[in-house]
């Protein structure tokens, strides 16, 4: 009996990976016979497991999703995964799944191992979280129905609240969600507008229903990721700045974060730096974070800035001591 109930645990867990297993397949794996795999099967399915069969040359076994979730099966990696998932969920920018989220962690490390979980309370000791000023939280019901609009291809509809405080109707293509400096976007196909845009999901207040099914397009230079990042960096840029710093374009780029701006080798001592921000101060506390010698190229405001903090910042040091 502890050598079936073994092998449904271990037919189980394989039954849980994303793929379609053929009887001879799993039969191997378990070593057992096909016949042994066809009596475990109706086994789980007794127990409530839905394992669905497709006959034929390229059908197998997989679990589906039923009536009520059954119990899962985690290995090592994936428990301590999880219950760091959930502690990070916990205290996120998606408003309403904190409570959930606790009460699924404490279900999780109730049934775990003494040593996972004195693993993960060692993880949750050691790290010290800095705490999300953003205002911009998300409803989670919005979040997953975009993201189910996104999976079947359904138009969205929706109202909009700009950066200005203007108020619009869209219709869009939904094409993915991205989670960048702590806030959601929802990045979409604008057939109004024949182009790609970008939207914050804590902006959006959601038209229903849905609209009708759309072929998915490319996304804008393969990488949707790359486009809303720039998208959200130039969306803050009021000044834009060219600076030549006195050192080599491999050891600038150590120093600077990828969406800063864009780093140009002028020769092997020096390179060019071409970035922007929302402010004069924001461009001068960037760019002396780096601690490279560096002059400025353009804008001569700019430079005019720089000027000014270096006498605030000398008359603040004051006079130096005279040597005894």
């Amino acid at each position: 009996m502890l050598e079936t109930s073994a092998r449904l645990l271990r037919l189980l867990s394989l039954l849980q990976t994303p793929r379609d297993w053929t009887g001879p397949q799993l039969a191997e794996r378990l070593r057992v016979t096909t016949r042994t795999i066809r009596n475990d099967v109706e086994r789980l399915r007794e127990l409530g497991y839905p394992v669905h069969a497709t006959p034929g040359v390229a059908g197998g076994y997989r679990l589906g999703a039923g009536a009520q979730m059954p119990p899962l099966l985690l290995d090592d990696e994936e428990a301590v995964a999880v219950a760091v998932g959930l502690r990070t969920a916990a205290g996120g920018s998606i408003a309403g799944i904190e409570e959930i989220s606790l009460r699924a962690l404490a279900k999780l490390e109730q049934v775990l191992p003494s040593r996972l979980r004195h693993r993960v309370n060692a993880l949750h000791t050691a790290t010290v979280a800095v705490p999300d000023r953003s205002p911009a939280t998300v409803d989670a019901a919005v979040l997953t129905a975009i993201a189910s609009a996104c999976r079947d291809h359904e138009r969205l509809r929706f109202d909009y609240l700009n950066h200005d405080g203007d108020e619009s109707v869209r219709e869009v293509e939904p094409h993915r969600l991205v989670h960048t400096r702590r806030r959601w976007y929802l990045a979409a196909w604008d057939p109004a507008r024949q182009d790609w845009r970008s939207f914050r999901v804590d902006r959006i207040r959601l038209r229903t229903p849905n609209g009708g099914r759309f072929a998915p397009r490319e996304a804008p230079g393969g990488d949707i990721a790359a486009y809303v990042t720039r998208g959200v960096t130039t969306a803050v840029i009021r000044h834009r700045a060219t600076v030549r710093f006195h050192a080599p374009v491999e050891a600038v780029a150590e120093r600077i974060w990828p969406d800063w701006g864009e780093l140009e080798a002028a020769d092997e001592r020096s390179c060019l730096f071409h970035t922007g921000a929302s402010s004069l101060d924001a461009l001068a506390i960037h760019l002396g974070m780096t601690g490279l010698d560096f002059e400025v190229v353009d804008p001569p405001e700019l430079a005019a800035h720089l000027r000014e903090i270096g006498a605030r910042y000398t008359r603040a040091a004051g006079t130096p001591a005279e040597p005894s």
